[in-house]
């Protein structure tokens, strides 16, 4: 028997289907979790076989490690095979085996196969092998760098399908029809039906995010149990000032942590609370620490209204200047300065900072104040209120007026 502990996800699960693949019926697989890994490995370490182990996309504790390392010195195989940076110091183990890539990311399914192949334990399959780039670039997330849609597509499929149907069918297919990989055409519709779902599901858990700060970052939270890699990816995307999207899946007891800047590693904040992962993707558990952090004191918090999107008049990065609310009532209007400076003006007092560009503008107001532009309609009614002008009268002005009013006195607005 060949015992291969995996993650639970596409990349794990692609790895049993290597497996299954190069072992046939000596397979033997177990997926798992961060929570739950060090207990299935302990237990099998329990039965004192020699079995071969191989452990993908996971890595164990130091407790667990040091037992594995006992194993391998009694001289039992043991190889673990995984691309997380965190993961790392496995390296120095003659048994571990961690690269995340350098010039192109790594997932632990196509580390798994180069790593049979190698060892003449499978033989090359070019389906396979366009599969498992499928799968790369879903898991690394160059799918959307490089537009390469059907990498998305094909973890949608395994999340419609279930990790057991999903797995029986690809080793179907890719043992059938090993030379390309291909959707198939009921497939083709059935996603095309998720993609609507999915957008759907976005639209409305934007409407429930809330925002707060967490050390030194300011995080989204939201509590979700579907769609996590898109949901983070594109909540991300529709608040780009936000460092990092936090999504709580209550369900399974999880936190994951996805974002798209450079400058905020994720998977170094979930460390600080036991997790790890990828820069722009980790996690982990809800548990009594976190519990109180990232649920218990943001359960006040009122979720961020998106900005309105349908402006005419008071648009962003405008030289009319744009005026931003919150729910506390508070106005910030964002305007040209001094230059190709920006400054922000809250609660008719100036600032005393400028920006380079709009968009840091932008986000120090929405990061401070939690704002979001205001509609064209309540920007006209608050002119109307003030001004002895009609509403069409403002709305024919604006521009103009707007101008004359930059060149006043700083309480003119």
């Amino acid at each position: 028997m060949i015992k291969l502990f995996t993650d639970s996800d596409l990349d794990g699960t692609a790895c049993a289907l290597i497996a299954e693949i190069a072992f046939e019926d000596d397979a033997n697989v177990t997926h798992c979790t961060y929570r739950n890994l060090d207990k299935r490995v302990e237990d099998f370490l329990q039965q004192n076989t020699n079995d071969p182990v191989f452990i993908t996309d996971l890595s164990v504790s130091r407790e667990v490690e040091q037992k594995l390392e006992s194993r391998y010195q009694t001289g039992s195989h043991v190889q673990m095979i995984d691309h997380h940076a965190t993961a790392m110091h496995f390296n120095e183990y003659e048994w571990g085996f961690v690269d995340p890539g350098k010039e192109q990311k790594t997932c632990a399914a196509t580390l798994f196969y180069q790593f049979l192949l190698e060892k003449e334990k499978i033989e090359r399959m070019e389906g396979l092998e366009q599969f498992l780039e499928l799968v790369r670039l879903y898991d690394t997330w160059d799918w959307e760098e490089e537009n390469e849609v059907d990498a998305k597509r094909l973890n949608d499929l395994f999340s419609i399908m279930g990790r057991e149907t999903f797995k029986s069918e690809m080793l179907r297919r890719l043992t059938r029809e090993p030379d390309s990989f291909s959707f198939h055409e009921s497939e083709e519709m059935i996603l095309d039906l998720e993609e609507r779902k999915i957008e759907r599901y976005i639209h409305q858990k934007n409407r429930q995010l809330v925002q707060t700060f967490i050390d030194e970052y300011c995080v989204g939270l939201v509590h979700a149990e579907s769609y996590h890699s898109e949901l983070g990816n594109e909540l991300n995307k529709r608040n780009p000032h936000l460092d990092f999207i936090t999504i709580i899946n209550d369900g399974s007891r999880r936190l994951g942590f996805r974002t798209i800047h450079d400058e905020a590693d994720v998977s170094e904040f979930a460390s600080r609370f036991g997790g790890g992962g990828h820069p722009k993707a980790a996690g982990c558990e809800l548990n009594e620490e976190t519990f109180p952090v990232f649920v218990e004191e943001p359960f006040a918090a009122k979720p961020l209204k998106p900005d309105a999107d349908r402006n005419r008049l008071n648009q962003r990065n405008s030289e009319s200047g744009s005026f931003y609310e919150n729910h506390d009532g508070k106005i910030s209007y964002i305007r040209p300065g001094q230059g190709n400076e920006w400054e922000v003006m809250c609660e008719g007092e100036i600032e005393d900072i400028t920006f380079h560009c709009f968009e840091d503008a932008e986000r120090h107001v929405k990061r401070n104040y939690q704002a979001w532009l205001r509609s064209d309609r309540a920007v006209i009614d608050d002119f109307v209120r003030v001004l002895p002008l009609t509403k069409d009268q403002v709305i024919e002005r604006y521009h103009t007026m707007i101008e004359a009013m930059l060149h006043q006195k700083e309480d003119a607005l």
